[in-house]
């Protein structure tokens, strides 16, 4: 069975996927780094536990999570880690199942927003960073050598 080109352009498809599953993270990271405050009620609002601590993590894992994907860095542990927040997100931060009308049906949404990004996180975590990435040229475990030549 063929793999319809895949293997010609997987670390250019990795690279992208990294940059992609960022975006998020990059975006909603940087807007509870800038308005703690905001994020601090945000998290009240939806049952956090610890709302103060509960934004710092959120922050750190978002943002300079996101950070660390573009990058390439730490990728597998990165990614793990994500998709374990995402989780945990998912069923603190949108509880669908005790909401109605339209908050029900955009808290099911972002629910399963997370739990699918979670897939796309282990695959990441399987995949690895690619050649594109600071994995790569350190060659940390797992990573492709960027040699192209045997010692």
């Amino acid at each position: 069975m063929t793999d319809l080109g895949a293997g010609r352009i997987r670390d250019e498809a990795l690279l992208i996927a990294r940059i992609l599953l960022a975006v998020l993270y990059l975006v909603f990271g940087w807007g509870k780094l800038t308005d703690y405050a905001g994020t601090v009620v945000y998290m009240t609002q939806t049952g956090a536990p610890l709302p103060p601590i509960a934004a710092l993590i959120a922050m750190v894992i978002e943002f300079f999570g996101g950070i660390a994907l573009v990058l390439g860095v730490w990728t597998r542990p990165v990614a793990l880690l994500i998709g374990l927040f995402n989780i945990i997100a998912a069923l603190i931060g949108h509880r669908y199942w005790m909401m109605t009308g339209y908050e029900h049906f955009m808290n099911m949404i972002n629910f399963y927003k997370n739990i699918s990004l979670t897939g796309g996180f282990f695959l990441l975590y399987v995949a690895g960073a690619g050649k594109y990435s600071i994995d790569a040229r350190l060659e940390l475990a797992g990573a492709p050598s960027r040699r192209t030549q045997a010692p």
